[in-house]
């Protein structure tokens, strides 16, 4: 269980060779000989799990808190407080117009590094067709520059992914993942391994985008390597903030705000970051089975006991009454974080609009599935009908039409 990325029928082989790992490199160096060698991430030193745990605070209206001590030295800070202030350094970044913090800037532009970087941005573009074709059709309707950026950011996610749910994910060790955020902050630096990480230097060289979600995301993939129960929703809520709750804050800079938006930047970001953790939290619901037959269970180990129910209920995979009974709180809860985000979509600029409605719909009609399969996500998986899917696109753009300035629900995002 790692981010919020569509799967389709491809091997994973496939998959992973289209994600870029292995040949790109070698295309890319007869085109620009300065750039580095994609170094290797698979090793096989053992891995001792960094632990981690966030605690509380008073930042957001629906979300949990939770006790992390990630040193020993360190003081208990709370989760929702280290989030919002990412979420506070995000939206002061795009104020000011600031890239990124790093002293260097990327400077890619070389002799022949123009149709290098128009190659790169097209295979960012056909690796996002092929696996979130929903989204990709919606994309179209950006800017060509903001919907390329998407693209590329997209797949670095997804590259990303694929290091702990991959087929190589066996041989992922926390250093190979401590090489791989290495690697991110050289591609911040202007300075790619390889042709998709051209595209993203490119990005956070042209949009206000900072480091930090990205080495989030990479820390949420390091949780995936050593933690498979969390204790409560304030475990969870941390978790789905670094590998989905990122993904929000990326996009935003992208995205953009629209110009008539009254909304605050830092309520634009909180909703994007809801998105993320209703989203991720969908896949959980959605995946339980898949997670627990790989000895995994993403559910607050609290409020299962409080249902009266154990790890073994879920490995056995029975749908009782205390089943149905939990699922529907977990179910209300993701709803929350769904209507929490709604107040933010409609903040963004016209054109970067109908893909994120388009997700929100999607996503949130795989809660309504989970429902009709009278709650069994042991052995039977929601999914959206390719009809719903398509019935869902017309609604998204019909919403992403409405502007900021005429809708009558977003009094809370409102400065006052």
């Amino acid at each position: 269980m790692a981010i919020l990325l569509p799967r389709v029928g491809s091997s994973p082989l496939d998959i992973y060779s289209k994600l870029g790992f292995k040949y790109t490199t070698r295309k890319i160096h007869k085109r620009l000989n300065n750039w580095s060698p994609t170094c290797s991430l698979f090793t096989g030193s053992t891995y001792a799990c960094m632990s981690f745990e966030p605690e509380n605070s008073r930042n957001f209206s629906i979300f949990s808190s939770l006790v992390v001590s990630p040193a020993e030295e360190e003081t208990s800070i709370s989760s929702e407080k280290r989030v919002y202030d990412v979420v506070l350094k995000q939206a002061a970044l795009v104020k000011r117009g600031i890239s990124t913090d790093l002293d260097v800037k990327p400077d890619l532009i070389l002799p022949g590094t123009v149709p290098v970087l128009k190659e790169a941005y097209d295979r960012c573009g056909e690796v996002c067709e092929e696996y979130a074709k929903t989204f990709y059709l919606g994309t179209l309707l950006m800017t060509p520059e903001r919907r390329r950026a998407i693209w590329a950011i997209y797949v670095w996610c997804r590259r990303t992914d694929e290091l702990v749910d991959g087929p190589n994910a066996s041989h992922i060790t926390p250093s190979a993942l401590d090489r791989w955020e290495s690697r991110l902050e050289d591609v911040f630096a202007g300075r790619p391994y390889d042709m998709l990480d051209a595209a993203l230097s490119d990005t956070v060289a042209r949009f206000p985008v900072d480091i930090q979600p990205f080495k989030d995301m990479i820390e949420g993939m390091r949780m995936d390597l050593c933690k498979s129960r969390y204790k409560n929703f304030d475990e969870l809520y941390l978790y789905c903030y670094y590998v989905a709750g990122t993904v929000g804050l990326m996009s935003v800079p992208i995205m953009g705000i629209a110009c008539e938006s009254k909304a605050t930047t830092e309520s634009v970001y909180n909703a994007a970051l809801a998105l993320g953790i209703a989203n991720q939290l969908t896949n959980i619901l959605r995946d339980v089975g898949e997670d627990a037959r790989r000895g995994r269970i993403y559910l607050p180990q609290d409020e299962l006991a409080q249902a009266g129910l154990s790890d073994e209920d879920i490995f056995n995979g029975k749908v009782t009454d205390g089943w149905r009974s939990f699922m529907k709180n977990q179910i209300k809860r993701a709803r929350m974080f769904f209507q929490e985000a709604e107040k933010g979509v409609t903040q963004l600029s016209q054109a970067s609009r109908w893909p994120v409605w388009a997700s929100l719909l999607l996503y949130r009609q795989i809660l309504d599935e989970i429902e009709a399969n009278d709650y069994n996500n042991f052995t039977k998986r929601a999914y959206v009908s390719k009809a719903k899917k398509i019935l869902a696109l017309p609604v998204a753009y019909g919403r992403s039409l409405i502007s900021p300035s005429s809708n009558k629900n977003m009094n809370l995002l409102y400065t006052k």
